[in-house]
């Protein structure tokens, strides 16, 4: 046994208190004093007989243990997450924990554990969170080391300066040459809105990272490619590492796609960042919509109710309450009426409006034929009409033979036109189609007076019409008619423009809860966003979007046609023909991965659309570098090492002491803890008392004998 190990090993085990061995330590000492003091003879003697006294009846021992040495565990990290799938990081990784595991068989009194690291969605990689997790079960004192492969985009690093693993030291692997550098672009702000017509602000920067000052070049500038929604592409050429602006017009409703792609960077690890996507809603702002009732009359509140319900409506209303036949000799001072604004609205500021709804409005000369002229052309030129016509559309004021009846998608029956008889409107097999009126007939599934029937109340009056075209949405029975069906509502393109018309003045009835009611609201608001051109209202469009990874493509229409096939192409720019299938009338459906982070087409041929896929784990495609810098201040606080893998591969396994180097160029040390358990105790005296007697009564009688000479 060692010197050291010995006096470890020292225990004492007194015969009485250890105050009154003190006591007589201190008696003996100033009796041992007194007499050196005096220059008594065998004072010497008599210390050595008292330290014996003293030494005894502190009762030392030796204790020896039987020990039992425990193999130290070294933990092996892997990591998989997504970027370490770039190049052949996953390759090298592979084989670089096949030799390490091979390694750790031939050491003595060595453990090594392998844990991995998996892809953890939006939070990047975890690697301390799997460590820690993995030492749950690891003695500190048996941890020789970890070593950890992967290529050092860490997202959950411990404080700085410290390791949340003790004294063990931490060996960084890295799947690559050497440091690496990459370029990236970062949206610093995007708007998720912005109103049809005005500009919006896309803050944005492109960094070249691992590069000189601190990761960022300051200076230089590199070209930037800008997308939106197939649009003919826009380079322009931003500053490396500055903020930059790119000012965007809002054209159309609905959501856009804008791709931001950054020229290459020479010897850069990946282009998988070099792109950034950002969707931006356009959304209207303050709609205009003129309302002009030609008379008072039961639905006409039920127009007004809905329109200024809607606080993204401005509704400009007017009634016709006096015409201009109309005289009973009251003169004008006692009129409390407002002149209507004919030339302000329908020739200055006509095209301020987005939608223009006449209500049972008769041509009674408040409109001259000019201004009738005029919203026809404001209709062709891109405008929005919608007309619910009564009984005025059969008379002599009937709009039909005016200007304005050009544009209408129907005329009433010279002979016959108006029908006063209950009816249920119906959807046409059209209709059921049309994004306008599908799924109206789900709107309550009780109220149905007959199989067949349409689930609301009755109307009681609609027009006969002639010379009809567009599409017909909704109908009524009408035994007339050579198929027993007479339309009720129509829709039609004119030009640029679109008009509907309601052939009936009694919807309003649905409001009030007569007969059951009905989809009263949800029908005239999608008819007047189909007038004004919603996307989510046309009723034939390509639609792509992706959600939790999963591309999904909808054609709608409203022919009846075989589904088809559509065209993907994924942000690299590789396509694929995929078919759709079924999934409801009207609309067929395809669904695909998107793996890929950046903007998916689709095209049928005919129509074309785009869908933004942001990266799985947007952390880890932040920087694609392989680098040991991230991980630096952790791995020299456990006095551990950094090494790549490419082409060298992994470095040897060697055994090290607490406290020597840790690392060479070739090789990484995992510590030997000496860690063991106690199987057994032996206690041996260190002064028995069959020593202890006789060596005190030999001492004193020397004591004694010198005393006598």
């Amino acid at each position: 046994m060692k010197f050291e190990q010995a006096i470890a090993a020292l225990r004492f085990d007194p015969v009485v208190p250890w105050w009154l061995i003190g006591a007589l330590a201190a008696f003996c000492l100033a009796a041992v004093a007194a007499g050196a003091f005096t220059r008594a003879q065998g004072a010497i003697w008599r210390f050595f007989a008292f330290a014996v006294l003293c030494l005894w009846l502190a009762g030392p021992r030796v204790i020896e243990e039987t020990r039992e040495g425990l193999p130290d565990i070294g933990l092996l990290v892997v990591d998989q997450t997504a970027s370490m799938s770039v190049g052949n990081r996953t390759a090298l990784a592979a084989a670089a924990r096949a030799k390490i595991e091979a390694a750790a068989k031939d050491l003595p009194d060595f453990e090594l554990r392998t844990i991995v690291v998996p892809e953890a969605g939006s939070e990047g990689s975890r690697l301390f969170t799997a460590i820690d997790r993995a030492m749950a079960d690891i003695p500190r004192a048996r941890l020789a080391g970890v070593m950890a492969i992967s290529d050092g985009q860490i997202h959950d690093l411990p404080p700085a300066g410290t390791t949340p693993f003790g004294e063990a030291p931490l060996h960084l692997l890295v799947p690559a040459r050497g440091e690496e550098v990459d370029r990236r672009v970062r949206i610093i702000a995007a708007p998720g809105f912005g109103i049809v017509g005005k500009r919006v602000t896309i803050r944005m920067t492109v960094e070249d990272l691992g590069t000189a000052r601190n990761g960022l070049t300051m200076f230089g500038a590199a070209k930037l490619t800008i997308r939106r929604d197939g649009e003919p592409p826009v380079v322009e050429t931003v500053p490396i590492g500055l903020e930059h602006q790119i000012d965007l017009t809002i054209t159309r409703g609905g959501p856009s796609v804008v791709e931001l792609e950054a020229e290459p960077l020479e010897g850069e690890v990946s282009r998988a960042n070099n792109k950034a996507v950002v969707e931006i809603n356009g959304v209207r702002d303050r709609l205009r919509v003129m309302l002009v009732s030609g008379e008072p009359h039961a639905g006409e509140r039920t127009w007004r109710r809905l329109l200024k319900a809607d606080p993204a409506v401005d509704l400009v209303h007017f009634t016709i309450l006096r015409p201009p036949e109309k005289d009973d000799l009251t003169p004008l001072n006692e009129l409390a009426l407002i002149a209507f604004p004919v030339r302000e609205l329908f020739q200055v500021k006509l095209r301020e409006f987005d939608l223009i709804i006449f209500d049972r409005f008769q041509n009674r000369g408040v409109l001259p034929a000019q201004y009738l002229r005029n919203i026809a052309d404001y209709v062709r030129g891109g405008g929005a009409l919608l007309m619910s016509v009564g009984p005025e559309f059969v008379g002599a004021t009937s709009l039909a033979p005016s200007p304005l009846g050009a544009v209408l998608p129907a005329r009433p029956a010279p002979r016959g036109g108006l029908v006063n008889e209950a009816f249920r409107p119906g959807v046409t097999p059209l209709g059921s189609r049309h994004p306008v009126t599908e799924g109206l007939m789900d709107w309550k599934a009780a109220g149905v007076a007959r199989p067949g029937e349409a689930p609301w109340g009755n109307w009681y009056r609609r027009i006969a019409p002639i010379e009809t075209r567009g599409d017909t949405l909704m109908d009524a029975p009408d035994a007339a008619s050579p198929d027993g069906r007479a339309p009720i509502l129509l829709l039609d393109h004119v030009e640029q423009g679109r008009v509907a018309l309601l052939l009936s003045d009694q919807i309003w009835l649905w409001s009030r809860g007569h007969d059951g009611g009905g989809p009263q609201a949800e029908l005239l608001r999608r008819i007047a966003h189909w007038l004004m051109k919603e996307p989510e209202l046309e009723e034939t469009a390509l639609v792509a979007k992706v959600d939790k990874g999963v591309l999904t493509i909808e054609r709608r229409g409203t022919e009846e046609a075989p589904p088809g096939k559509v065209t993907v192409t994924d942000p690299e720019g590789r396509s694929e023909t995929i078919g759709l299938a079924p999934a409801r009338p009207g609309r067929a459906r395809a669904t695909l991965p998107a793996t890929s982070p950046g903007v998916w087409q689709a095209s049928d041929g005919t129509m074309r659309a785009f869908a933004a896929a942001g990266a799985a784990n947007p952390p880890e495609y932040a920087d694609m570098r392989a680098t040991g810098s991230i991980l630096a201040p952790v791995i020299r606080a456990s006095a551990g090492s950094v090494h790549f893998l490419d082409p060298a591969g992994a470095p040897a396994l060697r055994r090290t002491e607490p406290g020597r180097e840790s690392s060479g160029a070739s090789w990484i040390g995992l510590q030997r803890r000496h860690d063991h358990i106690v199987s057994g105790i032996a206690t041996t005296p260190l002064l028995p008392t069959w020593l202890a007697l006789p060596l005190m009564l030999g001492l004193i009688l020397l004591a004694w004998h010198q005393e006598s000479a």
